[in-house]
This record gives structure tokens, sequence and C-alpha cells, in this order.
């Protein structure tokens, strides 16, 4: 009878919270904006199935959460959500009972053991790795090394990233053996292989394990550029600029640098004439890298049998055929050595429509074989309203791949199509394919980012990132069967917003380009583009100038115009992330705010981010070739979600936020030194962030408050913000004289061929920082040729490398806590309760305690439960019932705002998790006394 009223007691409150639930669910919805923020992580092995087929594993990338799914004979039935770190973008099953998640903005690995509570699923373990890891792979004998691949940086690191020492790689993959993860902290990774090229992406093992690809992610295509100090002046006439010279008004345009690419032989302009001997440095594009698996320890094997090159731009993803063993490498290649958006009706050429290809690129023992994915577009023609039957047969951005066990048919996300498209292996190979609908598989959730198969039942199942659902597809028909849609706390203006950086159905004629095809996952693509429009007109700037003193004259520009030409020479692609007041857009600012008095900061005149933004809708047309521009309305909803796109904590800057004493001396000068005779840097280049607070919440500037520049340059830029200058780290040599610098002798192989600077021309921070011995009046009041001097350039390099973000550098950070481990993890949870306690971050704690599920966020000194039956715990109290009950708990430093969603709100709804986890169960709770 007591049974009967509990239950009875636990269903009229199940009920009633579901009824409250659904009368909450729309304010819920726009609680989370204020709690939520946007990073735009790109998914790389976003599904995984168990080893028996039993279950279907799915990275919730906005809610930094596993779903797991029960599968029955190819429907899905959702058991569970495992909280893991933050931005999980890749999983993969070790066992039928336990998955690993790769966090990219955590920098961890969360190991979570699934069937061991019921069929929930719980952290057991997190591993610490280098910066933002993208994928993993099980390989090796019997497949129990783990393979992940992450930058050459980040505070996990247990080795000097050598960031300004020439020809050292920045990718790294490391390597677990999956059986002995050993007791230190982090975990004791066998191996960390270092490879040479840039930030690492993509994995992928052969079907025995013996062999593990790795791929770059912005592997570059063998472009640099010459600077305009190696220039003749005088236009293509005199051995310059490649012309037109003019625009279409018949007005100069300025000397600037020029984009080269390696032929194999010699760099070469857009002309064809050689720069060879202004380049002190060689870009040997190792893109993809063989590693032997079993080896002891595993590592790249030698020679040229150890990398292919010439794979693509931009490697997204790789799959290996389990018969052939050949290798697909989905990717972009740019067309950057080309020039200028518009019609090109004045120059005779064009970018318009065809920036880049999509493409397969085939691995085998022959080399390297790519395969364009749109060969039917007819480039020529452009700007073909849409929906058309071109616009319909391509597949833009393709992302994650998987390969029929029998090796026949390679099935390829389309992230910017919102399609699957479906090849014959042996066509493709043969490059015979013939692109058509009938090999595409649509699908309603759009953005596409990886699949699975179960050909058990003939389905697969894909993850869709712009509505963060599943959808189940039958392979036989190709048909979309059902839609799953996963918890999304993401604003309902950033779901609406996002289709617009990547769809490009809608954003191109041609079907196949994007602003993602450059801005790739909201970020950049390390290459440099000369997007001028020689049709264009000459038009006045109204940004603000930084002023300078009078008795250097009333003139800010010094003599040098301002304004807009519209042929703009080469600039290296800018970051989407940030731009949240920040003023003007472009190198130039030349997407502003307009003539409206520009007053102040924040969001007024030119200074007004939402309006500037808005002046990108032209290059809808002249530079992805759609046939009009996006509506108001459109291009309302692309604004508001992508000025919320945030950078990620600096991954060099000590955990603690404090500075080393190179960093500290550089940024002493950086604020207190007259480095120019206008001031110190940040008279410039302003760095506060408490500046302009917002509803409460600090926008802060990071380098620039949107000011145009004073620097006589005949570009005129606006002042660059400088959170991101670590992320452009790998170009050593350049050939003239900077300042007091001498040009470089050459330097031999590097990984980037484009550095610092608007143009990519600067190789390294210390040659930036030698600005100031330029011009005679910078260097009277500047940086003395001295030893002090000199070393005043290398701390202000170590600085920059450090610059504050919009968070601090704790964000993201964890560690899991069990009844084993407290001495190793103890200091680490005490570093994330002091950086809590500064205000640096929310800390939340989630995971079972004698096998109950737990959540926590810490406030005010007591972490309060996600129950209100649980009293608020101690620090102390809190890690003793881990000792004594059980389990484990993974203490994770969550974005400021956000922990009360994250560790105990999941649905902002006002009722707690943990209550609403008990109205279905009645748990006994191990949590029940202080």
């Amino acid at each position: 009878m007591e049974a009967r009223r509990q239950a009875s007691r636990w269903n009229r409150l199940r009920a009633a919270l579901v009824a409250l639930l659904l009368v909450g669910a729309v304010a819920g919805h726009e609680a989370s904006a204020s709690s939520f923020t946007l990073f735009e992580s790109g998914q790389v092995r976003p599904l995984a199935l168990s080893p028996n087929g039993r279950f279907l594993y799915a990275v919730n990338t906005p809610d930094n959460r596993l779903e797991i799914f029960l599968v029955t004979a190819g429907t899905l039935s959702h058991v569970s959500s495992v909280p893991v770190g933050l931005e999980p973008v890749a999983v993969a099953a070790r066992s039928d009972d336990e998955v690993w998640v790769v966090n990219h903005l955590s920098d961890s690995v969360s190991i979570v053991r699934h069937n061991v509570y019921g069929r929930a699923g719980a952290v057991v373990r997190t591993l610490l790795v280098g910066d933002e890891p993208r994928d993993i792979v099980f390989a090796g004998t019997g497949k129990n090394r783990a393979f992940i691949t992450a930058a050459h940086r980040g505070q996990n690191v247990p080795f000097d990233p050598q960031f300004t020492t020439p020809g050292v790689g920045r990718a790294d993959v490391w390597v677990f053996d999956s059986n002995n993860l050993g007791t230190s902290l982090a975990g004791n990774p066998l191996k960390i292989i270092t490879l040479f090229s840039d930030t690492p992406r993509a994995l992928a093992a052969t079907p025995d394990g013996s062999r593990v690809y790795a791929a770059a992610f912005h592997s570059g295509n063998r472009s640099t550029v010459v600077h305009e100090i190696l220039v003749p002046n005088g236009g293509e006439a005199a051995g310059g600029v490649p012309g037109p010279n003019v625009n279409a008004e018949g007005k100069p345009a300025p000397e600037v640098s020029v984009i080269v690419r390696f032929n194999g032989q010699d760099w070469v302009d857009s002309l064809g004439r050689s720069w060879t001997d202004k380049v002190k440095f060689s870009l040997p594009d190792k893109d993809v890298f063989v590693i032997d698996a079993n080896a002891n320890p595993p590592a790249q094997l030698s020679g040229t049998a150890g990398f292919y090159s010439g794979v693509g731009t931009i490697l997204f993803n790789m799959a290996v055929n389990p018969v052939n063993g050949k290798v697909y490498v989905s990717n972009t290649e740019a067309r950057n050595d080309l020039r200028f958006e518009g019609p090109g009706t004045f120059a005779g050429q064009t970018l318009r429509g065809h920036l880049h290809e999509s493409r397969i690129s085939v691995l085998s023992s022959t080399g390297v074989a790519p395969r364009h994915l749109n060969k039917h577009i007819n480039y020529s023609a452009c700007c073909a309203a849409t929906p058309n039957a071109e616009n319909e047969k391509s597949l833009a951005q393709p992302l994650g791949m998987a390969v029929s066990s029998n090796g026949t048919t390679l099935y390829v996300a389309a992230f910017g199509s919102s399609k699957i498209g479906v090849y014959s292996t042996a066509a493709l190979e043969a490059d015979t394919f013939v692109p058509s609908t009938t090999h595409q598989i649509p699908l309603t959730g759009g953005g596409p980012t990886g699949m699975v198969l179960d050909e058990s039942c003939g389905h697969m199942y894909v993850l869709t990132r712009f509505d963060n659902g599943i959808s189940v597809v039958n392979t036989v028909t190709r048909q979309e069967v059902a839609h799953h849609r996963m918890h999304n706390p993401e604003p309902a203006n950033v779901v609406a917003g996002r289709p617009f950086l990547y769809d490009a159905r809608k954003s191109s004629s041609h079907g196949d380009s994007s602003c993602a095809s450059c801005h790739i996952f909201g970020d950049f693509d390390s290459t440099v583009w000369d997007l001028g429009n020689p049709d264009g007109t000459y038009k006045t700037s109204p940004n603000p100038i930084v002023q300078v003193p009078l008795e250097f004259g009333d003139d800010p520009t010094f003599g040098q115009d301002p304004n807009f030409h519209p042929m703009k020479g080469p600039f290296s692609t800018q970051s989407l992330r940030g731009m949240a007041n920040h003023g003007a857009m472009h190198w130039r600012g030349d997407r502003n705010g307009g003539y409206t008095a520009p007053t102040a900061q924040p969001d007024s005149g030119a200074f007004d981010e939402a309006a500037a933004f808005k002046q990108f809708n032209p290059a809808f047309m002249d530079l992805l070739g759609r046939n009009a521009q996006l509506t108001p309305a459109e291009m309302q909803q692309f604004t508001d979600f992508i000025l919320q796109v945030t950078y990620p904590p600096n991954p060099v800057r000590n955990l603690d936020n404090t500075l080393t004493p190179a960093q500290q001396a550089g940024r002493d000068f950086y604020f207190n030194t007259t480095s120019f005779f206008h001031g110190s840097c940040n008279s410039c280049h302003r760095l506060d962030p408490n500046a302009n607070p917002s509803a409460g919440v600090a926008k802060g500037f990071f380098g620039t408050e949107g000011l145009s520049a004073f620097v006589g340059t005949a570009l005129f830029p606006k002042t660059p913000h400088l959170r991101n200058l670590y992320q452009k780290v790998g170009m050593f040599g350049v050939g003239y004289d900077f300042g007091l610098l001498p040009a470089d002798p050459f330097m031999g192989d590097q990984i980037r061929g484009f550095g610092f600077n608007s143009d990519g021309s600067i190789d390294t921070l210390f040659r930036f920082n030698s600005s100031f011995d330029v011009h005679p009046i910078f260097n009277s009041v500047g940086i003395p040729d001295t030893p002090e001097g000199h070393q005043a350039k290398l701390d202000m390099e170590q600085f920059l490398l450090a610059f504050d973000t919009n968070l601090a550098p704790i964000v993201g950070q964890q560690v899991t806590l069990t009844a084993t481990n407290h001495s190793v993890v103890g200091p680490r949870i005490d570093l994330l309760v002091a950086r809590a306690n500064a205000g640096e971050c929310d800390l939340v704690a989630q995971g079972r305690v004698a096998q109950t599920a737990v959540g926590f966020f810490y406030q005010g000194g007591h972490f309060k439960a996600d129950r209100q039956s649980r009293p608020q715990q101690t620090d102390a109290a809190l890690r003793q019932h881990v000792a004594t009950g059980g389990g484990a708990l993974t203490y994770t430093c969550t974005p400021p705002g956000s922990g009360q969603r994250i560790g105990i709100d999941r649905d902002l709804d006002g009722f707690l998790d943990g209550d609403e986890r008990a109205a279905g169960s009645n748990p006994a709770d191990p949590l029940s006394t202080p």
C-alpha cells in the first residue's frame, strides 16, 4: 500500500512538471539567450555506433553533452544525456560500454562508461590534451590505442610550443594506451607526435588499425605574398602590381603587395611572372600524414611514405575504403592566387561565383587525385536566380564521410547543401561520376556534419547541425525516414541565423559557395585574397581617425588618402569571431555604420556593428555570385547570429590568468611606454576588457576601439584587434629590410605562407614590433636601438601571444574527481574554485555519487545542488561525498552566466534537473545531508 502511495505521489509530481514545462518552454528558451556563449565549433566526428550496434552516440555540441540512443531495427529511442566538456565535436566507441568524447573548448577527452549505471552512462575519467582537440580514432594492436588531434599549444601540454622558432610543426597527435592511462592529472600519453603542418583536424584508421592518417586543417595551397616594399612602383608596366592599375573611373590604384603561388619550380603571380628571389622560405605543403600505429612508440612513417602533398587548401574529414585501402579526403581548394570580385567587366577577370572548389581527394600508392564534386558547373555563366537545375546538383563544403563495408559506395555529408552525396567509389576514383540529384539525399534538418552506417538494417544516421538533430536515412530507398531533435540551449536567433553563414544553395547561384567558404566555421582560412573590384567606385571614409598631438599638425592622415579605393590589394581573411563592440569591419573599415555622427562607442554612427555587418550584403552578388542581395529581414537574421560568435580563451596565457615575467614586461611596455609619438601601444590598440557594459555584460575592447589608424600607409587600415595572433605563427622569412632588421637569408621549410599584418606579409611579431623603427619620427621617440630595446620587442612578442580575449583562460578547463584520485586532482579543483571566486568563470560539478546522477553550481562559496531538497554543499563536503560514496564528479569552469543552465537547470525552466529526474523515478538521495 505504501509503495502504491509513493508511486502515485511521484506520478502526480511528474504530470505537474510536464504541464509546467510546456507552459514555461518559451520563457526557458528566451532565458537561455543570456546564459549561452556561441563558439561555433566545427563538428568532426559527431556520431558513433557501439560495436554491437545497440547504441548510437551523438555529440550535442551546444549543450555540452553526449546523447545516447537505443537502436532498435533502425529506430532511435533516447536513453540518456551525459554532461561532458564544453563544445564536444567528436566521439568514438572503444567498446560496447566505453565511449570517448573530444571536447574542443575544454581541451579534454571525456571517457564515458555506458551500461554501468543502467543505460545512463557517466564520465569516469577526463584526459587533458593540447589546445582545441578535434578528432579521435582507435587503432594499433587490438585497437587499444587512442589517437587524438590537437593544436601544438595550450596550457595542458608538457612542452614548450616554440612559437618564435622557425621550422616547428604546429600539429600534434596525442596517443594514449586505453588500457593504461596512468595516474597523473592529465593522463600519460604514450607519445605526442608533432607533424609539420598547421593545426590538425581529421583522423582516419585502416580497418586493421595498423595505419592512422592525420590531416592538417588549414593546410594551405603553396601561396604567399611578396611585400609591397619589394614590388616596383608604377604598376604592371614597371614590373609591379599586375594590371589593371586603375579602376573603371580611372583613379590610380594604391601600390600594394602581390600574391604568388609555387608552381613546382617558381613563385609566380597571376601573370605567370617569377618572384622566386623575393621569397625566403619554402612550403612543402605536407597535408596528410601516415602514422605507424603499431610501432612502439607510434610514429610517422619516414621519408616520402610519411605524407601526402597537394591534397587541398582546407581539409575537413577522411575515410578509408575498407576493401582497396584508398583514403578519401573531403576538402576545398582556394583560388586565391587569382583576383577580384565584382562583374569583371573592366578587368576582364573576376572570382565571382568561383572562389573555391569542393572536392574529394583520393589518396593511394600512386599519389593524390583531386576530384571536383561540381564539375557540372558552367563558371563562365553567372548569377541565375535560385533555385535552378545547376544549383540543385551542387554539393558544398563536404565534411564527414562513410564507406560501405563492401567498399563500393561513399556517402558524403555536404554541409553547405543540406544533402548527402552518394558516390560509386570506382566512378569517383576514375573521375567518371556525373553530378546528379538522383545521387543525393536531401535532409530536413540542414547542415549535415557526419554520419554512421547501420548496414544491418539498411540505415544511416546523420547529425544535422542547423537544427541540432539526427536524421535516419534509408540507404536502399535513399530517403530520410525519421528525424530527431536534440535539446538545444541556443537562442532562437542563433538557430535562425546560422544557415546564412553556410547554406550555399541560398548564398550562390551555382550552389557551391557561401560566406563559410573562406570564413571556416565563422573563423578564417589562413589565406590572403585580392578581392578588390575594378568596376567599383571610389568612396569617402566616414570612420573617425586616431588623433595625433597638435605639435605634429592637425592632419591625422599625414597627407595620405584615408578613403576607400575599390582596388584594395591583398588582405588576409579576417575572423568573424568577436566583431561585437569593435566598430567598422574589414581591414580598412570599409564596412561601417555610415555617415551618422560617430559620437562614441558603443553602437553609434560608424561604430554601429550591426549596421556595419549589413554592408557585407553586396558580397552575396559581387563575390558569391548570387542573383540578388539578401532581403533586409534575412540580413538582420544573419547579423543577429554572427555578432554573437565569441573568441575562445587564449591558450597561451596561464590558467590562473597571471603573466610570465616576459609577458608582464611586454604588458608594461604596451601600456606605459611612448612607443609612437602619439603615445603607448594602448593609445591605438586599446585593451580594456571591461569597456562598454551592456545589460550587465562587459563587452570590452581587445586591441581596438574601432578607430582608423593614423599610420600613413596607402591602405589606411582600421586599427585591428589582437586576440588571435597565436593562430598565425608559422611563417618565418622575409626578403626586405624592415626598420633596423635586415632581410632574412633563405629560411628553409615552413608551415605557413602568411603571417601578420593586413596582407600577411610580416613573418613574426618581433618584426611587427620593429615597425617602431620604420619611420624616423617613430624611432626618435620609440624603442631605442639598444640591447634593452631589443629585449622590449621580445617581451612585447610574448605579451601579444598571450593577449586577453573575451574569456579568461580558465573557461572550459575541467577535471574528474573519483574516490581514488583526491590527492592528484585536488590542486586542480582548488584552481577552478579560485578562478570562480575571482569571477572569471562559473564552476559546475556533474556526475554520479553512489550511482545517483548529481549536478552542482558553485555560488557564494558553496555548491548549490540540482534538487531543492538537497542542502548546499561546501567544497570539502562535496569532495568527501565522492570519497565515501564512490562514483565520479567532473568539475568544469564554464563561461560567466552559464553555470545555472549547464550545472543544475538545463532548460532554465525553474525546475532543477535533479527534481525533474526524481519525478520519474523517486531514487534514494545520497546527498540528503550536508
